[in-house]
C-alpha cells in the first residue's frame, strides 16, 4: 500500500536535491587552469632585407623594417608551461631589395612604375621554419628574432629583450655573411 511522503520527509529529499543541483552547477563552473594562452606576437629583424610579414602557428606577424623591431600584433596560442622540444612554425615574406621604388621610373603610379613593382615583388623570398622555443617559467610576449641567413630564434617567456635572462642578445645590425651554407 502507498503511503504518501510527510512534510518533514518530503523536505528533507528537496533540501538533498536542492544541495546536489547546487553542488553540481558550483563545480560545473569552475575555472579550470587553462593548458594554453595567446600571447602577443613580437618580431625583431637582425638582417638588411624586410620582412614584408610574418606568423607564428599561422597567427600575428606585422612588417618590420631592415634591423629593426618591436611592436606587438595579437597573438600566438601557446602552451602554458614550456616543455621540451616545444617547436612553433614560423613564416615570412622577405623583400631582400629594400628602397628600390626611390629608382623605378616616374611618374609614380604610372605605367612603367607599375611594371617595376611587379618585377620587384618578383624578388619577394617566402619561408617556413619549425622552430624550437626557448624555455620559459611563464608564457609572455612571443618573441620572433629573424637573423642572417633565414635563420630564426623565438622565445616566449616575460623577460625583455635588455634583461639579462633573456635567452637571445643578438645585435639588431647584425653582420651578414656573402654567402649562407645554411641554406
Amino acid at each position: 500500500m502507498y503511503k504518501p511522503l510527510t512534510a518533514p520527509k518530503r523536505s528533507r529529499w528537496v533540501a538533498l536535491f536542492a544541495l546536489l543541483l547546487g553542488s553540481l552547477t558550483i563545480t560545473a563552473c569552475t575555472a579550470q587552469t587553462p593548458q594554453r594562452l595567446g600571447a602577443p606576437i613580437e618580431g625583431y629583424n637582425h638582417t638588411s632585407a624586410a620582412i614584408n610579414h610574418f606568423s607564428v602557428n599561422g597567427s600575428g606577424g606585422a612588417n618590420i623594417n631592415p634591423h629593426s623591431g618591436g611592436g606587438q600584433t595579437c597573438c600566438a596560442s601557446l602552451p602554458v608551461k614550456w616543455r621540451p622540444g616545444m617547436t612553433v612554425v614560423v613564416e615570412w615574406e622577405k623583400d631582400p631589395n629594400v628602397g628600390a621604388s626611390k629608382y623605378w621610373p616616374t611618374p609614380r603610379y604610372s605605367e612603367a612604375w607599375h611594371k617595376a613593382a611587379a618585377a620587384h615583388r618578383a624578388q619577394y623570398t617566402r619561408h617556413r621554419a619549425v622552430v624550437e622555443v626557448a624555455p620559459y617559467e611563464r608564457l609572455g610576449v612571443v618573441n620572433v628574432h629573424f637573423l642572417p641567413c633565414n635563420q630564426i630564434k623565438v622565445a616566449a617567456g616575460t623577460d625583455t629583450l635588455r634583461m639579462p635572462s633573456h635567452p637571445y642578445h643578438y645585435l639588431l645590425n647584425m653582420e651578414e655573411p656573402s654567402q649562407c651554407t645554411n641554406q
